[in-house]
């Protein structure tokens, strides 16, 4: 009989233990430190990562799996082997929610094929969280993880959004490198209409935590500190 796979979330930011009760229940911590196999994005973070939360065995005693975006799609069913022989597994990503703009999710997707139970935790999400804090539409809304590099097609991917925004009354939410935020910003204030609503959620879930949400004629270069800080944007077009 296969184990489970647990879907364990990760913290949004480095915190100290007040941080860390916080944003992951007991439970989660629970189950995190019971298991003997993980899959991460990177094996590194992840050691971190468990270290933090506390286990049941040395940390040198856990196997630590990477899946990531260089992870080839046919490797993927040997990272679920373990649990299809028998053994509980985690999926952690590096931040946030596995599976979620994450390539957790196809490891989740192999599972459900092959059979494996799946079991979600609760845990801080920061694509959940910015929607809740922005006072946009939250009935209906869309992610698009990472928009075009190139100046020029990000400026008209902002303006299709806009418009599928106005036309279903939908948020629309997309990310950044953090060094990339201040350019991002600016692209936001020179590609739409002054009306479009804005929310800009930095450093959720940290002390340094900031959720400024007004017209994009309202924001200006130095509404709020970007630099190098990880961000989500939202808008909505009135």
């Amino acid at each position: 009989m296969s184990g489970t796979l647990y879907l364990i979330p990760n913290t949004l930011g480095d915190g100290d233990e007040a941080a860390l009760d916080l944003v992951l229940p007991a439970p989660v911590r629970a189950q995190a430190g019971k298991l003997s196999y993980f899959v991460g994005e990177n094996a590194k973070s992840t050691r971190a990562f468990l270290k933090r939360v506390g286990t049941e065995r040395p940390i040198q005693e856990i196997t630590i799996a990477e899946l990531n975006v260089n992870t080839p799609p046919a490797a993927v069913e040997a990272l679920l082997k373990p649990i299809l022989d028998g053994t509980d597994g985690g999926l952690v990503s590096e931040a946030g929610c596995p599976a979620v703009a994450d390539p957790g999710a196809l490891l989740v997707e192999r599972a459900h094929r092959r059979g494996v139970r799946v079991v979600p935790f609760v845990g801080p999400n920061s694509i959940l969280l910015g929607l809740m804090a922005s006072g946009l539409n939250g009935q209906s809304f869309a992610f698009h993880g990472y928009l075009a590099l190139d100046a020029a097609a990000r400026t008209k991917q902002l303006r299709e959004l806009e418009q599928v925004s106005r036309r279903g009354k939908q948020t629309q939410i997309f990310i950044e490198t953090p060094y990339r935020n201040k350019a991002m910003l600016e692209a936001l204030r020179a590609s739409l209409a002054p009306s479009t609503r804005v929310c800009i959620a930095v450093d959720l879930t940290l002390p340094t935590e900031q959720v400024v949400s007004r017209p994009i004629s309202d924001w200006k270069p130095d509404t709020l500190d970007l630099n190098k800080r990880p961000a989500i944007f939202l808008m909505l077009a009135q």
